[in-house]
């Protein structure tokens, strides 16, 4: 298998890494990044990667939005969140956005295998300690705003971003190296599938996928 250690921390990047492999095996290929781009290059380049180990607060995340936008550009790899933010509400919402198993950095060896043994076999995970508070969470966003976000194709998701940044249909355009009519469809099927009425409703509703300040 494949997987990618993505955290903008060299030290725990190796810790991590080592403790995988350890549970993985050696057949296990684990590849590092140190930010989203380089994530977005190694799944290029490896396009069978079944496992991404995601720090929340990563270069290039933006909160939950790189999350949601693995998942919608590649929904058959798993991602297990590695953070040091334990606040239940943001654990709940990074499960609602589709992470497999949410860990903490502080987390022992064991908890780690216990995360990869359940993802593996298809199962979300989060600490034992912890699931009774996240249940009770309350989270930025609902089920309903989840399920719509996964209908979105990876452009319309692109799309969503820059319009969330203040990009006109044009520039959107240039952008993504294509027709302005073709942007416009776009934006026709993100308010229909998001269920808002304008740009920016639509912008409001990405802006639920960044952190809150205190965790920014």
């Amino acid at each position: 298998m494949i997987a990618i250690i993505a955290d903008d921390h060299p030290l725990f990047r190796v810790a991590l890494s080592q403790a995988a492999q350890t549970i993985l095996g050696d057949k296990a290929l684990l590849l590092q990044a140190e930010n989203m781009d380089k994530v977005w290059a190694l799944l290029r380049q490896h396009p069978d990667t079944s496992l991404i180990f995601l720090d929340l607060k990563m270069p290039g995340a933006d909160g939950f939005a790189g999350l949601t936008a693995l998942r919608t550009e590649y929904p058959d790899v798993t991602v297990l969140m590695v953070s040091a933010v334990e606040e239940p509400s943001v654990i709940k919402q990074a499960l609602q956005l589709g992470a497999a198993a949410y860990v903490p950095k502080s987390a022992p060896l064991e908890l780690m295998s216990a995360a990869i043994d359940a993802v593996q076999q298809g199962d979300s995970w989060l600490p034992a300690e912890l699931s009774q508070e996240v249940a009770d969470a309350t989270s930025l966003i609902d089920d309903d705003f989840a399920n719509r976000l996964e209908q979105l194709t990876p452009q319309q998701f692109r799309v969503l971003k820059m319009i969330a940044d203040g990009l006109l249909n044009k520039q959107i355009a240039y952008e993504m190296t294509v027709q302005e009519t073709t942007i416009k469809q776009h934006v026709s099927a993100i308010l229909r599938k998001l269920n808002v009425n304008n740009r920016t409703q639509a912008g409001i509703l990405f802006e639920k996928l960044k952190l809150p300040d205190s965790h920014s």
